[in-house]
């Protein structure tokens, strides 16, 4: 007998009842997990990370209407969207408050749920260093995690000290029972449900924002050097965009487009040919910034976003291509700046 209703189970205790099911009904998950164990004693790290995965796509289109839209008309067309990747952001400084140190914050998570970081990618003209962990049990189907760490060294002095000023007051919403946890998942593969059921809230929490509200003046200083600083410095370590894994991105894009909808105008082609990607624009959120008084006031800013990719078979291996490309990254990435 599948677990599926089980895993969904699982999520509902984090995200509610009508999230999970609205997310059975619209997202693919793999039918791989039944090979899995699944007990009240004995929970396998794939089905945590499939949980995870789907809790943190209903966190990223609860807060892009427009990615919400287009989950919806894929399941109206009889089609579930299938979860390739979601992306997020991290800072690789020595001052960030309560948490590790850059992706080291995350590595604590991903690892015990059997993800491994696969490559990295230079993405040098944005300043930042990609990650792609990849989850060992079921590579093609469980989405992957990109880590974009952002390298705040290669900036000015100014720039440093506000980067430390913003992120010095980080919380860490992992405490000793929850590493214990995951140290215990790590080792044995496997958790207990209750464990799970009281893992999952706090590690979709660590996927936010963890420092303070940010003065207006340190978020013009950081847009003035690094937009990708100022995007965590509002967002925090939020996923930036989930990804759909089509069969021919050309068609979406030409319906997309013919639904008038913020689509990127080109698509990125990797150095390989095997993988193609493109994204909507980022949607605008509503941020409060302190002024000079220290009274908040809202401001417009760049949030979130949905990408598209279609991956084919690598002859030499004859399984899908589960890579990146580093142009592709730094072209994707550009789709939550301020300008153009």
């Amino acid at each position: 007998m599948s677990a599926v209703p089980h895993l969904f189970s699982l999520v509902a205790s984090t995200v509610g009842q009508p999230a999970a099911e609205w997310l059975q009904r619209h997202v693919d998950v793999p039918r791989g997990l039944d090979d899995f164990a699944w007990s009240d004693t004995a929970i396998h790290r794939a089905w945590l990370a499939e949980a995870l995965g789907l809790c943190l796509f209903h966190s990223l289109v609860r807060a892009v209407p427009d990615g919400r839209r287009y989950v919806e008309e894929q399941a109206a067309a009889g089609r579930k969207v299938v979860f390739d990747h979601g992306a997020f952001r991290t800072v690789d400084w020595h001052e960030t408050g309560e948490l590790p140190r850059g992706r080291q914050a995350f590595t604590r998570i991903l690892e015990p749920l059997g993800f491994s970081d696969v490559r990295t990618y230079a993405l040098t003209k944005l300043h930042v260093t990609g990650w792609a962990f990849r989850q060992m049990d079921l590579p093609e189907d469980i989405a992957q995690f990109f880590v974009a760490e952002f390298h705040p060294g290669r900036l000015s002095e100014t720039f440093q000290v506000t980067v430390s000023r913003v992120l010095a007051s980080s919380r860490d919403p992992l405490d000793s029972t929850h590493l214990s946890i995951l140290r215990r998942l790590r080792s044995t593969r496997h958790c207990s449900l209750e464990e799970a059921t009281q893992l999952l809230p706090v590690l979709c929490r660590a996927f936010a924002r963890q420092h303070g509200v940010v003065s207006e003046a340190d978020y013009r200083q950081l847009l003035s050097e690094s937009e990708s600083m100022a995007w965590i410095a509002t967002e925090g370590n939020s996923f930036n965009h989930l990804t759909d894994r089509v069969d021919d991105l050309q068609a979406v894009v030409e319906e997309q487009i013919r639904l008038e909808r913020p689509i990127k105008d080109s698509i990125e082609v990797s150095t390989s040919g095997r993988v193609m990607q493109t994204a909507y624009r980022s949607c605008t959120v509503t941020r409060d910034l302190l002024d000079d008084q220290g009274k908040l006031r809202p401001h417009q800013v760049p949030g979130s976003f949905v990408e598209f990719i279609t991956r084919k078979v690598d002859p030499e291996t004859g399984t899908l291509d589960l890579n990146f490309d580093s142009n592709n990254a730094q072209g994707i990435i550009r789709m939550t700046e301020t300008k153009g």
